[in-house]
């Protein structure tokens, strides 16, 4: 489950969905091959109660800015909103009524907004050069929920000027004194089994585009660790990992630990362990003579 706010946009899955068109439009290629492509490579979003109609929305969206709103799509948005699907899965989720009247705004704004003629389609943007954020090795802090400090480390560094993503492992530290980076060494990664995680370690690709407009004040860099495992970029499946990468625009490392703690006050925690020496130092060999 993403980070969640009543705006249409305030959504991880929207900001993936909707981030990804406009880099493949920006670079040339059609809204219709962007559609077919996001709707086959997202399939596992459509699975996900909570995750789907954000797929839909930001697809429309983009759709609708670049003058090329399918009409299965619109229907499709249509139908979500005023079937009240999306305001049910807010429901069941246990949004406040503050929150169901905002959300129901938003919706109907957005629907009439898709029924409206866009003058022009949205140009396309010259590709910027991005830039990673950290360095591999790099360990970070946050402010949890409850006072206490988190911490991430960085596992590895994308630098392909086209992404510049950083690949991030959260760790369990849940500490009320400030961690330093041997804390961060010693400790294990945070295994998710809240909503649809289902034991998933939070390893996680980065992208740089929102991190200083939205995230920066959130974490704190404190120092740096040596990494000795190489992890390919390239790799997105992960096959050679001890984990399953995601990727993702939004840094939500703090929102996602805040919810698995939140979550063990009432239920097991999760089964695997795996720890941050695991995902960073290289198996030691011993040679017998």
């Amino acid at each position: 489950m993403g980070t969640w706010g009543t705006a249409i946009k305030d959504n991880d899955a929207f900001a993936d969905v909707y981030g990804e068109f406009f880099e493949l439009y920006n670079k040339g290629v059609q809204p219709s091959e962007i559609s077919e492509k996001l709707i086959k490579e997202n399939w596992e979003i459509l699975e996900i109660e909570e995750e789907k109609h954000n797929l839909w929305f930001a697809l429309a969206l983009a759709q609708w800015e670049t003058k090329s709103l399918d009409a299965k799509v619109l229907e499709t948005v249509n139908n979500i909103i005023t079937s009240g699907a999306d305001l049910k899965v807010w429901t069941e989720l246990g949004a406040s009524e503050k929150d169901l009247s905002r959300r129901k705004i938003a919706l109907d704004t957005f629907l009439e907004k898709l029924k409206s003629d866009k003058p022009k389609a949205k140009s396309r943007k010259r590709i910027k050069v991005k830039t990673p954020v950290f360095s591999t090795g790099d360990c970070f802090i946050f402010k949890l929920q409850n006072g206490n400090y988190g911490g991430a480390v960085v596992l590895a560094t994308d630098t392909n000027p086209a992404t510049g993503n950083n690949l991030v492992a959260t760790t369990r530290l849940n500490c009320s004194h400030k961690p330093s980076t041997a804390d961060i060494e010693i400790t294990d990664v945070l295994v998710c089994n809240f909503g649809q995680h289902q034991e998933r370690p939070d390893v996680t690709w980065y992208a740089p585009d929102l991190y200083h407009k939205n995230y920066a004040h959130l974490y704190e860099l404190i120092g740096n660790i040596k990494i000795e495992i190489e992890y390919d970029p390239n790799d997105y499946e992960g096959k050679n990992y001890l984990f399953r990468p995601s990727w993702t625009a939004g840094w939500s490392m703090k929102d996602i630990a805040d919810l698995q703690f939140e979550f063990e006050k009432t239920n097991p925690k999760p089964k695997k362990a795996v720890t941050i020496e695991e995902l960073t130092k290289k198996p030691k060999r011993w040679k017998l003579f």
